[in-house]
C-alpha cells in the first residue's frame, strides 16, 4: 500500500478539521467524501480537492478506491456507520465517542473481530505530543505516585431542543459531547476502574444533561471531572503526584504541558504545531494499516470500552428532578 486512501462519512464541522489536517500527513490521501446531501458532499470535495463525492454513505463503503473510512456523523450513527464500513472491508476511524454506550461498543468490537477489520476511536487527544510527554513524565516517576487527577471541559451552548447537542434522539448532552475528554484523560493516567463514584448533574428543560461534576475514587487516587454546556470551564487537565504536579492548559487540544514541584516550574514542553492536531492520529492509523495491525496500540479498543463503561456509570448516577431546571 503506497498511501492510505481515505473516505470521510459526513461533511460537518469535525470532518472539516480532519480534512484540513490530512495535508500535514505523509502516508494518507483524501479520496472520497459522502453525505446524505449530494451537493454538500460535492462542495466539501471541491474545497479540499477530493476526487470523489458520494450522495449517501453506502456508495462510499462500496467505493473500491477507498481503504479507510473516517466516521464524522452524529453520535447515534457511529455504530451503524462503523459496522457498515467494517462489513464492506474498510478500516474504520470513528469520531469519539465511538458509540453511545458500552453495550454498543462491545457489539462493534465483535463486528470488527469477526471481519478481521481495523477499528479505532478518534481519541486524538491521546496522540498529542504534550499529552505523550505528560504521560512519559508520570511513567518516569517525576511526580511520584499519583494522588489526584482533575480535568474539566465546558463551553456555553445556548439551549436549542432541536439542535444536535441538546437533541436526545441524537444522544445529546454534555457527557458524550464534551465529557468524553475528561473521562479519557482520567483513564489515561489512572489506568483503572473506579471503586466509588458520586455525581452531581443538572439538566436542560428537555431532560438532557447540561452540567455534570463527577468524583471517581480509584484504589490509589481520586479524580474530579467536570463538563458543561452552561459555561466555559477552565478546560485544564492536572495530574497531582506526591512529589509534583503536571498541568496542561486546554488539555483536550493540548499544545503544552508544565511540570511543577510545589510552586516552582521545573520543566516545560510545547509542540509549536501548525495544525489542529488531528494529523498525529491520522499518521498513527496510517502506520497501523501499513503494518497490518487491526487496532491501535495507543488507543486500543479496550480503552474505548473503558471510556464507555465509565460514562455509563456516570450516567447511572444522574439526578433527574421531576421538573428539569437550568
Amino acid at each position: 500500500m503506497h498511501k492510505v486512501r481515505w473516505g470521510i462519512v459526513g461533511a460537518g464541522r469535525i470532518a472539516h478539521t480532519f480534512a484540513s489536517d490530512m495535508a500535514a500527513t505523509d502516508a494518507g490521501v483524501l479520496q472520497a467524501v459522502a453525505a446524505r446531501d449530494g451537493q454538500a458532499a460535492r462542495r466539501f470535495a471541491d474545497r479540499y480537492g477530493i476526487p470523489t463525492s458520494h450522495q449517501g454513505y453506502e456508495a462510499l463503503y462500496a467505493d473500491p478506491e477507498v481503504d479507510a473510512v473516517y466516521v464524522a456523523t452524529p453520535h447515534t450513527l457511529h455504530f451503524q456507520n462503523s459496522s457498515d464500513a467494517l462489513r464492506a472491508g474498510k478500516a474504520v476511524l470513528c469520531e469519539k465517542p465511538i458509540t453511545v454506550n458500552a453495550a454498543e461498543c462491545r457489539s462493534l468490537m465483535e463486528i470488527a473481530d469477526a471481519q478481521s477489520g481495523y477499528l479505532m476511536e478518534a481519541m486524538w487527544t491521546w496522540f498529542l505530543p504534550a499529552i505523550r510527554q505528560a504521560k512519559a513524565w508520570v511513567d518516569a516517576g517525576r511526580i511520584g505516585r499519583i494522588v489526584r487527577i482533575q480535568a474539566d471541559f465546558g463551553y456555553p451552548m445556548p439551549y436549542d431542543p432541536d439542535g444536535r447537542v441538546y437533541n436526545p434522539e441524537l444522544a445529546g448532552g454534555c457527557l458524550l459531547d464534551m465529557g468524553v475528554y475528561p473521562v479519557a484523560f482520567t483513564a489515561l493516567f489512572s489506568e483503572s476502574d473506579p471503586l466509588e463514584l458520586s455525581v452531581v448533574s443538572r439538566h436542560a428543560p428537555n431532560g438532557v444533561e447540561d452540567d455534570v461534576v463527577a468524583t471517581l475514587t480509584f484504589e490509589h487516587c481520586t479524580a474530579t471531572l467536570g463538563t458543561s454546556f452552561r459555561t466555559r470551564l477552565g478546560n485544564w487537565g492536572y495530574v497531582f503526584g506526591e512529589e509534583g504536579c503536571i498541568a496542561l492548559p486546554d488539555f483536550w487540544r493540548a499544545r503544552e504541558c508544565q511540570l511543577w514541584v510545589v510552586d516552582e516550574l521545573v520543566d516545560h514542553f510545547s509542540d509549536d504545531r501548525k495544525t489542529n492536531g488531528f494529523d498525529y492520529q491520522i499518521d498513527a492509523v496510517n502506520s497501523d494499516l501499513m503494518a497490518g495491525r487491526l487496532q491501535s496500540e495507543t488507543v486500543p479498543l479496550a480503552a474505548s470500552l473503558r471510556f464507555q463503561q465509565h460514562m455509563d456509570l456516570i450516567r447511572s448516577r444522574f439526578h433527574r428532578p421531576s421538573h428539569a431546571f437550568r
